[in-house]
């Protein structure tokens, strides 16, 4: 094989770590044109906006993977050690899938606003805590099917037998052999995918919650997020002059000077989304999973 098609396909087998690269290199670019021509108090609510989005997005997954990895080991013994109490938690999960997520974390974000005018929470940590919370209670219920799938896959081998003739616990056959040392890939997988689900998602219940917030309750309680900002009328008019710049090209001039605001958010937004995907099926192809 000559060194370009060994570099190909090596490039082919890493594609998420080259749009890794590519989701950081994107978002220099942006961070530095922004510094150059928008004003500066916008420049820095981006920023805290972003940061805001990222530490939500990546406290769902680690709460999403801590009870998902709980309540799918939890289910395996429950199915063969108390069925009722099996029965009880599928029932509860199975309320929980049905609600659609859209609503539920609508409910949830109800709850929190309650909180905040009875001033329960003024942290705006633990505002962003308790929205990842709403998020990952309802997707977490996808690392629960992919940790009851992989504890049933290994567990009709001859290995899972003959760990536990050879007297090793059978929770640390799953814990450890299953799930640690068999399974990070496909859970690594799976928390990615995650994580573009919660920017999503935040971002979409952000921007309906800050368009009819109560009079109590103003858009400065709660923690600025990408959605919430997008949903801020200077945000909503850059976003109409890229309408208006199809049909006029002065205006397409001045969409990269004059709207910046808008144009930074939606690009974050879409190009997150974009290398989020791309580095989840990079994985997909480079493990085969």
């Amino acid at each position: 094989m000559t060194n370009s098609g060994f570099f190909s396909s090596s490039l082919y087998k890493q594609k998420h770590w080259l749009w890794l690269g590519v989701w950081l290199i994107g978002l220099a670019c942006l961070a530095g044109w922004d510094a150059l021509f928008l004003n500066q108090p916008a420049f820095k609510l981006i920023q805290t906006a972003f940061a805001n989005t990222l530490v939500a997005g990546v406290l769902v997954v680690l709460l999403s993977l801590g009870m998902g990895w709980i309540v799918g080991v939890c289910l395996h013994f429950l199915e063969s050690r108390s069925r009722p109490w099996y029965l009880g938690v599928t029932f509860i999960l199975n309320i929980i899938r049905s609600i659609p997520q859209i609503v539920g974390i609508l409910l949830g974000y109800v709850v929190l606003t309650i909180l905040i005018e009875h001033e329960v929470l003024r942290n705006q940590f633990a505002q962003l805590a308790w929205m990842a919370f709403t998020i990952s209670l309802f997707v977490f219920l996808e690392v629960v099917d992919l940790v009851r799938e992989r504890i049933t896959h290994f567990s009709k081998l001859d290995f899972f037998q003959a760990m536990l003739c050879c007297g090793v616990k059978e929770h640390r056959i799953i814990n450890r052999e299953i799930l640690w040392k068999n399974s990070r890939a496909h859970l690594l997988h799976k928390m990615i995918s995650i994580f573009g689900t919660a920017i999503f998602l935040q971002c979409t219940i952000d921007f309906i919650v800050s368009v009819g917030l109560s009079t109590d309750v103003s858009l400065s309680n709660f923690p600025v997020t990408l959605g919430s900002l997008l949903s801020k009328l200077d945000s909503k008019q850059d976003i109409l002059s890229v309408g208006r710049a199809f049909f006029d090209l002065t205006d397409a001039r001045a969409l990269l000077f004059e709207h910046l605001q808008g144009i930074s958010i939606t690009f974050l937004i879409v190009f997150t989304l974009l290398s989020v995907y791309k580095i989840s099926n990079g994985l997909v192809r480079r493990y085969n999973l």
